[in-house]
């Protein structure tokens, strides 16, 4: 796609974004956008098809606001653990701020269906839960770990954009991160104690990073050994 194609639709893409915002996605037919955006509404089908094609571009476009907002304000601290109910607590945010955005984001994900940018998402979580496995911090799995936390500030953010904000408590969204971020932490491991799951799990996750590089396991050694490590972690 060539730059002046790509910059047009980037436009529509905004315009149909404040109408998502100011009346959620029944206010975003494609002759509203196409209105909105002064083009015709065969140019707005060229560009995405129809109004399912236009939604999945903006749940794309609202993937894209959040990373940018969560990597600007999401800077690494020394406890990957507060780092973990920070990014949480920016999670449930950006979901507060921009509830049509986040309704079209998460409540209507579909296997396979998913825009590069919510993989990023989704990686940049993997990623704090990695740091902490790495230091010791986690009791289990991260790929468990993960499928957690995501699935408890999904339902914890949906949740409150389903109340009325004056009733909305969000307590609600502090007691749960507590509870979850709790049940799958532990504390910073003692030099002189023992704890075998959380440094079977820390071992796990330096291997999964080592992966990457180069690395004198063969993968089916790695999986041998992580299958240990994931036994002797239970």
């Amino acid at each position: 796609m060539d730059e002046g194609r790509h910059a047009a639709r980037y436009r529509v893409l905004q315009v149909a974004a404040e109408l998502l915002e100011e009346g959620g996605s029944e206010a975003v037919s494609t002759r509203a956008v196409a209105t909105a955006a002064g083009i015709t509404a065969p140019t707005l089908y060229r560009m995405f098809g129809d109004k399912d094609g236009l939604l999945a571009e903006l749940a794309a476009y609202g993937f894209e606001l959040y990373l940018a907002e969560k990597h600007e304000a999401l800077s690494r601290s020394e406890d990957p653990v507060a780092d973990l109910h920070k990014g949480w607590d920016l999670h449930v945010d950006f979901g507060l701020r921009h509830p049509e955005f986040y309704v079209l984001m998460y409540g209507t994900a579909r296997p396979g269906r998913k825009p590069p940018a919510a993989d990023e998402a989704h990686a940049l979580l993997v990623s704090l839960l990695d740091r902490a496995a790495v230091d010791g911090r986690l009791r289990v799995p991260v790929d468990e770990a993960t499928r957690v936390v995501h699935a408890a500030t999904t339902g914890a953010t949906l949740a409150l954009i389903g109340e009325e904000a004056p009733r909305r408590e969000l307590s609600t969204s502090t007691r749960l991160r507590d509870t979850v971020i709790g049940s799958l932490t532990t504390d910073p491991p003692v030099a002189t104690g023992v704890d075998l799951a959380s440094r079977a799990l820390a071992l796990d996750a330096a291997l999964t990073v080592e992966a990457g590089a180069a690395s004198p396991l063969r993968d089916t050694e790695r999986a041998l050994l992580r299958d240990w490590l994931r036994r002797l972690a239970e």
